[in-house]
């Protein structure tokens, strides 16, 4: 789907093309990470640079679906600082500074309240693998292939948490991770700590990353459990 001169092809390469002019004539002192370019001024997570994915949701926006969205995330020694999560299709703009809370189209939003079912989400194949008796404790939510607007609907409190098969990358998840942690939420590696953006993959050379969690509370301590009991390659 993303070679040749496909549809998706084009407009990625389009919408990076002026996210990039646009931003880095604002900002030229920052850096680039994005899912279609590279910018080898990112020398170091200490650096100030932006981590942008022009269209996530590929498979979503090919079929004429809603629920794809633009992620730009500015990132400061490893973590996000600023994160927008525009969705032009179902009209939303998710946002998020440190210290100033998540909102969406300017009104607050947060995770949902311990009391209520948990609602988890994932990939089929994914959620296959894990016990039993995780399974039967939570409601499955439909899958939805943005793995940004999944995070923002932990967010928004529309689900409990979501898991992350292995392989996502930065630009997936950076501005989503800043709006989830704004709204009482984190997204975590299996053994509980927080990403690091910026950084190459020491197996593969790039910005990509293991299994995740995103979810808040005791939910988040019994995602963490089962996805560091099952083994992920």
């Amino acid at each position: 789907m993303k070679t040749g001169n496909s549809p998706v092809t084009e407009a990625d390469l389009a919408a990076d093309k002026y996210l990039k002019d646009m931003l880095l004539t604002a900002r030229p002192d920052y850096g680039w990470i994005s899912e279609e370019t590279l910018d080898e001024r990112v020398a170091s997570p200490r650096q100030r640079f932006f981590v942008v994915d022009p269209i996530d949701g590929t498979r979503a926006f090919i079929e004429g679906q809603d629920v794809w969205c633009v992620s730009v995330a500015v990132i400061e020694n490893g973590r996000p600082v600023a994160g927008v999560l525009d969705c032009p299709a179902r009209e939303e703009i998710f946002t998020a500074l440190p210290g100033f809370g998540a909102e969406q189209n300017g009104s607050a939003i947060r995770v949902q309240a311990e009391n209520q079912p948990f609602k988890v989400a994932g990939p089929g194949a994914f959620l296959k693998r894990l016990p039993e008796r995780f399974l039967s404790s939570i409601e499955h939510a439909p899958y939805v292939a943005s793995l940004a607007y999944r995070i923002a609907m932990v967010a928004r409190g529309d689900i409990a948490g979501t898991f992350v098969r292995p392989n996502s990358h930065d630009w997936d998840l950076a501005a989503a991770d800043l709006i989830l942690s704004e709204a009482g939420g984190n997204v975590l590696t299996a053994d509980g700590k927080p990403l690091t953006y910026g950084l190459r993959n020491t197996s593969t050379g790039d910005y990509r990353h293991e299994a995740l969690v995103a979810a808040s509370g005791l939910l988040m301590d019994n995602m963490l459990a089962v996805v560091a009991e099952t083994a992920f390659g």
